[in-house]
């Protein structure tokens, strides 16, 4: 029989290039791809004619449960790193419907907003300073899987760690942890991330370079189609029953990075280049408060100003990972253009 994989989030950008890698890997795998409306339903068919199209949100607790007993894999990435109810659930589903003898595996997307903790405190006062902190997820995994309660995703997190420890046997579990996504999507609807691409959107609309708070902050980065990678990658250890305590469980949490950049060169990179396109008339530097960049893009603005640090060396050791994409300064030029179709439509 075809490995059954369960999908979330199929309709945004990471699982959408998820499932394109997956699918072109797996042409004969059965996948169940949940989806809200029958009008993103019938764009996903389209795309995936014979995929099963579950019609569903992440509130339908009931249906959640029972599509995770029922697949051999669930890869959960809609809203999946805030989203309490979904987690639950597809927990309650995997403990549900597998054993030891037939373990379900939970890929679980996850985000490393959560290493931001320390930054965020006190309200996000002292936006943009330098830190040498660092997190590994190899050496140091540990202190991934039991950061702070009060830490982002957090709450979500937990629930995934519980169900890989006290469920073992019967559950494979793994958090993938991507910091920021850059590069053009394969999905069948978004193809688009957020952070550098709203940092984008915001020089092209008000021709200036922003600067949060110092303009210290660094941030790690991966291209979305390293990172689908990853996710196929997992998939053949999950679909090959792979058990190694070094990728599932309480070790069960990778970081996805291939590079790092501080956002005040980033955003002077982008500037720079939209100058010379012709995109823009100035790029003076000017500083960016909290409040002006929640209101520019909510959270993916305020994140121009907080670190996230972290080495990626568990994927690469215990799956083989190489990330091979272009970094993301030279896929500038690509995000520029994109940016500026959008808001020329």
């Amino acid at each position: 029989m075809a490995p059954k994989i369960f999908i979330t989030g199929v309709t945004g950008y990471i699982a959408g290039d998820a499932l394109f890698v997956l699918s072109q890997a797996h042409p004969d795998y059965e996948y169940s791809l949940l989806v809200r409306s029958k009008e993103k339903a019938d764009l996903v068919k389209k795309t995936y004619p014979s995929a099963r199209i579950v019609l569903g949100d992440l509130d339908a607790s009931d249906l959640l449960e029972e599509e995770a007993s029922k697949a051999d894999v669930v890869l959960h990435a809609a809203d999946a790193s805030d989203h309490e109810g979904a987690a639950k659930a597809i927990a309650a589903g995997l403990v549900k419907g597998h054993s030891r003898q037939n373990p379900g595996y939970w890929l679980h997307t996850g985000g490393t907003g959560i290493l931001t903790y320390k930054d965020s405190e006190n309200n996000f006062r002292g936006l943009g300073t330098w830190s040498e902190k660092q997190y590994n997820d190899l050496d140091g995994v540990e202190e991934l899987t039991t950061l702070p309660n009060e830490a982002f995703h957090r709450n979500v997190d937990k629930i995934v760690l519980e169900t890989g420890t006290k469920h073992q046997e019967a559950v494979k579990t793994v958090l993938v942890c991507p910091p920021t996504i850059y590069g053009k999507g394969r999905g069948p609807a978004s193809t688009r991330g957020r952070q550098v691409y709203e940092l984008a959107k915001l020089i092209l609309q008000k021709e200036y370079t922003p600067i949060v708070g110092e303009g210290k902050a660094r941030w790690n980065n991966i291209h979305v189609a390293d990172l689908s990678e990853v996710f196929l990658l997992l998939l053949d250890k999950a679909v090959s029953k792979n058990t190694s305590d070094e990728i599932w469980g309480p070790k069960g949490y990778m970081l996805t990075e291939n590079g790092e950049h501080m956002w005040s060169d980033l955003a002077r990179a982008i500037s720079k280049e939209a100058l010379q396109r012709g995109y823009i008339s100035g790029a003076k530097e000017d500083s960016l408060s909290k409040d002006a960049a929640l209101e520019q893009a909510g959270f993916e603005a305020v994140s121009w100003g907080l670190n996230s640090r972290g080495k990626a060396e568990r994927a690469r050791k215990f799956l083989g990972w190489n990330p091979t994409r272009p970094s993301v300064e030279s896929e500038i030029p690509n995000i520029l253009s994109e940016e500026r179709e959008r808001l020329e439509r």
